[in-house]
């Protein structure tokens, strides 16, 4: 998965799946502006959040307009799309799906009609109770069902209930009543003709930050969007809350009470190092970390590696702390990014030598920490390890900038189910003998919290710790279980 920020994550290898974001959104309100190419930039900014497809949609005051398709943003705009979305509001979306297929009658901003115009909505996070608002919408709307823009999932049951015939005319007060019925996590941007309007669930698991133009207003799922347009950083949109941007400016209600519970993977791995979340700089927190494990798991080494580039933060404060050197002993291929081409069966048996190698000069003969931001399954350490051991490496001790990954995530991160999840029922030693490590050593759970300088009682820390701050789907149990569960 190429990130938009330069970040390289893990390389995939056959049969690997690695944390995937579940998307990004962006919004603009600005009369004077081109809004579509802000837009169409601020997708840029948050190409990390998802690769599979991106859209834009635009208002003049009398029509919606919208363009999407699968793959990066810069695969999907070109001038002449940008430029038939005129107006002065727009909406984007880059999409990793977490429910529903990945295909481009999924793709967002969604679309649908309500009893006074039309509503486009692009979401970022997941819905655990998608089946109680299906029930609703019928009960709302004899005809919700067939709004349902290319199937079920939860965006497009939010779309349709948007529009439902027993909620207000008006949109703003039909968000209102609808978003204290929905559970899980949500960071919207949704616009109709004539406003704008960003809401983000009671605990605030995916970042939503508000920005000021000149002429307008802007938001994005991190600040690193608002810095490539131009926007300077308002505030949060805070949990529990909707703002509504229109002409008289930001109009602000909350639909609960805010019970924050930010992600803490955004830290180690999902937001821009450029982000800053709480307050709190990313890049700063995984610089900390990387002291932090130096501190937790010394280890006697000539060099400090980062996989890059997402582990390359806690590589810096690793070799910070330690005193040992850091270098760059894997390159990366800068153009590699999503492709629809399947690769040969010799380049699949190459695996991630398509997007790493090794510089075999700097490594050769010398003992290796290599740091890394989490391990999923651990093919892909696996084979770094490999490669580095075959480039000439003495010894290679890997160090990760997160606890072992033990539960899935429910709430907008991609995680593979409990059985899949290496680090279950497995110790610190059958790790390593797996991925082949002379040493392994992962941050605690408590280093990793303290880096954030967030109180732990404020971050969502499940995929770690099993602690779920809100509650996961019924019909997910199995996933829970590291043997099969039978689900009604």
């Amino acid at each position: 998965m190429t990130r938009g920020d330069g970040h390289l994550s893990h390389d995939l290898l056959p049969g690997e799946k690695n944390p995937q974001d579940a998307c990004g959104v962006f919004g603009v309100y600005a009369p004077s502006e081109e809004v579509a190419k802000l837009t169409y930039f601020g997708l840029y900014a948050l190409q990390h959040r998802g690769q599979e497809s991106a859209g834009i949609a635009t208002s003049d005051g009398r029509k919606i307009l919208v363009f999407k398709d699968m793959g990066l943003v810069s695969q999907v705009f070109d001038e002449g799309a940008l430029e038939a979305l005129t107006g002065h509001i727009a909406i984007g979306h880059n999409r990793y799906s977490t429910t529903g297929a990945s295909v481009w009658a999924n793709a967002q901003p969604t679309l649908g009609p309500t009893s006074t115009g039309t509503v486009a909505l692009g979401h970022n996070g997941n819905l655990t109770n998608v089946p109680d608002l299906l029930e609703l919408l019928e009960e709302r709307d004899s005809a919700g069902h067939r709004r349902l823009e290319g199937g079920v999932t939860d965006t497009t049951v939010l779309t349709a209930l948007l529009g439902a015939d027993d909620f207000s005319a008006n949109l703003a007060d039909a968000a209102m009543a609808l978003l204290p019925r929905l559970r899980g996590a949500f960071s919207l941007v949704f616009m109709d003709e004539n406003r704008l309007y960003a809401a983000r669930d009671p605990q605030g698991v995916r970042p939503l930050v508000l920005g000021r133009l000149a002429d307008g207003w802007v938001v994005a799922s991190e600040t690193a969007a608002l810095d490539i347009v131009g926007a300077t950083w308002e505030r949060e949109v805070e949990p529990g809350e909707m703002i509504t941007i229109d002409a008289e400016g930001v109009h602000s209600q909350h639909f609960a009470t805010p019970d924050p519970k930010g992600c803490v993977f955004e830290y180690v791995y999902l937001a821009r190092p450029d982000t800053s979340i709480a307050g709190r700089s990313v890049h700063a927190s995984r610089v900390e970390m990387g002291r932090t494990l130096a501190r937790e798991h010394p280890a006697e080494a000539d060099l400090v590696i980062p996989v890059p580039e997402s582990g390359t933060p806690a590589a810096v404060g690793y070799a910070q702390a330690s005193g040992i050197p850091f270098g760059q002993g894997l390159t990366k291929n800068a153009y590699v990014g999503r492709t629809f081409i399947q690769p040969s069966q010799t380049l699949r048996q190459l695996g991630i030598r398509l997007k790493l190698n090794p510089l075999k000069e700097i490594i050769a003969g010398k003992r290796l920490v290599v740091v890394d931001d989490s391990i999923v399954r651990g093919n892909t350490q696996r084979a770094i390890v490999g490669m580095l051991r075959e480039a000439g490496a003495a010894e290679v001790h890997v160090r990760i900038s997160s606890p072992p990954i033990q539960w899935p995530c429910f709430y907008g991160i991609d995680f593979a189910t409990r059985d899949e999840l290496l680090a279950v029922d497995k110790t610190i030693e059958e790790v390593r003998t797996h991925i082949g490590a002379d040493s392994l050593g992962h941050i605690s759970t408590e280093g990793m919290i303290n880096a954030t300088e967030i109180a732990r009682e404020r971050l969502c820390t499940a995929c770690f710790t099993g602690e779920y701050p809100i509650e996961p789907p019924v019909n997910a149990r199995h996933l829970l279980a590291t043997q099969p569960v039978e689900v009604p």
